[in-house]
């Protein structure tokens, strides 16, 4: 007998009857998902730009994914971390030749990815600098949202929840070399930077900047960090956005991309930072076989369709036809790398713009009331951009009365 289906209505109370509150979400249900794509519990279907916070970078419910979760998962879910497994070989051995850093831990989330780089360059500080513990972070940076990494994080007014902080992170100006460099004292053990800092708005480093950087750090001794979860896989047009300014790090993170959907995240290191000892670092997940067959999925389509420089592409298509419109409705900036984009708003109207896209059947987030954030995935074609852009454009229209 077939189930009867559960009345929206009736799923959202549920939903506001049970679940802790932590965001204002819109009265819709999400249902099922394909390629661009997804659709709520009433049928109604939404063009996808936001990706899951670029997560979703093979689209919705990529056969890649369900073929590798099937697979596996006849083979074995989970075994203990404390037990090697074929697909957490296969995957590390793939992303270190991939990255060209020796090491990789796996976690779940770009926040545990984060805290484990954090705890490796205090341990770095420990053992090589006379007990150095503290990072230095930038302003409207974002790290994650574990105590640790809130602590990290330069969002505007972070520095007052959860009080007391974590103490051991320092924040700098974004962009400013000077400012990093004064910022280096003996107590500092690493710097923590995103290459495009995407929730602060897509705020892109300079080349000067970052090659400053790296020559700052060989100077004083100290790690550089970069944080890719969100540019990592492709997402920027290369394969790791440390390739568009000609440096290594010496410790990378990643997530989002990573497993296309699925959680998991990983911590990538230089040889010479192979530095934990037994009891140092781990977790219950750490490794898990049907996690490691789905990063090996995808992050083997993202090589074997050479997804970046289709990012690339599609990124430029999409930055030319924003540009387009760009005089029109008196955007002050576009900006971004490959499919990290974003636009800047004549007015402070962005919740308003996103929630009357939605009713239009486009999903576009706004990091800032003045921002608008674009994050597709690598599949995404030129014909959907052009009706992403006529989405846009109508409701700009009636918005901003053009």
């Amino acid at each position: 007998m077939e189930q009867l289906k559960q009345p929206t209505d009736e799923l959202l109370h549920d939903a506001s009857s049970s679940l802790l509150f932590v965001a204002n979400r819109p009265e819709v249900v999400m249902e099922r998902g394909e390629g661009m794509l997804v659709w709520d519990t009433e049928g109604k279907k939404y063009l996808d730009f936001i990706g899951g916070w670029a997560v979703t970078c093979l689209g919705h419910s990529p056969k890649v994914i369900t073929d590798a979760l099937q697979q596996q998962s006849t083979q074995l879910v989970n075994v203990s971390p404390a037990y090697y497994n074929k697909p957490m070989i296969e995957f590390a051995r793939m992303l270190t030749k991939l990255s060209g850093l020796e090491r990789v831990f796996f976690g779940s989330t770009g926040a545990e990815a984060n805290e484990s780089a954090i705890k490796l360059a205090r341990k770095y500080g420990t053992l090589h600098k006379g007990g150095a513990y503290e990072v230095i972070t930038t302003t409207r940076s974002f790290h994650g949202r574990t105590m640790a990494m809130m602590a990290a994080t330069g969002k505007p007014n972070w520095d007052k929840m959860f009080v007391p902080q974590l103490p051991g992170f320092v924040k700098v100006p974004f962009n400013d070399l000077d400012a990093m460099a004064q910022a280096i004292n003996p107590n500092t053990c690493a710097i923590l930077i995103e290459p495009v800092q995407g929730e602060g708005g897509v705020n892109e480093a300079s080349i000067a900047y970052m090659q400053g950087l790296r020559k700052l750090c060989d100077e004083h001794g100290i790690l550089l960090i970069l944080d890719e979860i969100q540019t990592g896989l492709g997402r920027t047009g290369k394969m790791f956005a440390y390739e568009h300014y000609g440096i290594m790090p010496d410790v990378l993170t990643l997530a989002k991309g990573i497993g296309g959907g699925f959680p998991l995240s990983a911590m990538l290191a230089k040889e010479a930072y192979n530095l934990f000892e037994p009891g140092d670092q781990g977790g219950t997940y750490t490794g898990q076989p049907l996690g490691m067959a789905v990063g090996l999925a995808v992050v083997g389509e993202i090589i074997g369709r050479k997804l970046p420089e289709r990012a690339a592409e599609q990124g430029a298509y999409l930055q030319a036809k924003l540009k387009e419109i760009q005089a029109k409705y008196g955007l002050p900036e576009i900006r971004g790398k490959g499919l990290l984009l974003a636009f800047d708003l004549p007015k402070p109207l962005g919740a308003e713009l996103v929630s009357a896209c939605m009713a239009a059947g486009l999903l576009i987030n706004a990091p800032s009331p003045t921002a608008i954030r674009l994050m597709p995935a690598y599949i995404v074609t030129k014909a959907e951009i052009d009706e992403m852009i006529h989405i846009l454009c109508k409701v700009m229209d009636q918005l901003f009365g053009k």
